[in-house]
């Protein structure tokens, strides 16, 4: 099990206080600040997946609850409609998000805004948020959308314009509650429903269409 570096300002004050005061013999207080440790570490975990499947399918881009699969037109995003799969992560899901493809990052972009619920219909367009676009070989657009929720401190990405980048491979995190839209191609086929759990990097939520059947 791995665990993001974002988890060190959160995890290692709150251990350190734990040692303190352990020296002061506060035995209670002291249990209490190491398992808030585990828990913040917690957070931060990011399993060791691996994908066996299509090259050409989308990945979930993150852990959590599907509230939403509509279609929407998307122009930061690319010409045209959309798929949207939209996931939202509870303070118990991992918060590490992956690339849903591979590609090249074409656009990325942060935009500061409110933090209200993370489930409310208008999250995704008053809430901070960085938007990420992978452009695949076949020339597709596919959009990442991280987007603050209510207990958010900060969304955070790590991929770059012009860099290429894996399928399932670690593109950031939201800390502490959050949603994540993934912008599907129209001619792919979603595969899942609202109400289904996914995982980062595994859980398939479109095919294209000649794959799909």
């Amino acid at each position: 099990m791995k665990f993001a570096p974002e988890a060190a300002p959160f995890v290692v004050p709150v251990a350190a206080l734990g040692l303190v005061l352990l020296a002061l013999g506060q035995l209670g207080w002291a249990a209490a600040a190491v398992v808030l440790a585990f828990l913040l570490l917690l957070f931060f975990r990011d399993p060791k997946r691996r994908f066996e499947g299509s090259p050409q399918a989308l990945l979930s881009a993150a852990d959590g609850l599907v509230t939403r699969v509509d279609r929407v037109e998307a122009p930061d995003v690319g010409p045209g409609s959309f798929h949207r799969v939209v996931t939202f992560l509870s303070v118990f899901d991992v918060h590490v998000q992956k690339t849903p493809a591979a590609g090249k990052v074409v656009a990325s972009r942060y935009a500061r805004g409110k933090k209200v619920a993370a489930f409310r219909e208008d999250a995704g367009e008053v809430n901070e948020q960085q938007l990420t676009v992978i452009e695949t070989p076949a020339g597709e657009r596919v959009g990442v959308r991280q987007i603050a929720g209510l207990l958010a401190r900060r969304v955070v990405c790590h991929l770059r314009v012009d860099q290429t980048v894996a399928q399932a491979q670690p593109m950031g995190l939201i800390k502490f509650g959050s949603r994540v839209d993934v912008l599907v191609p129209e001619r792919y086929r979603v595969t899942v429903a609202r109400g289904d759990r996914l995982k980062n990097g595994l859980t398939v939520i479109a095919l294209p269409a000649e794959e799909a059947g």
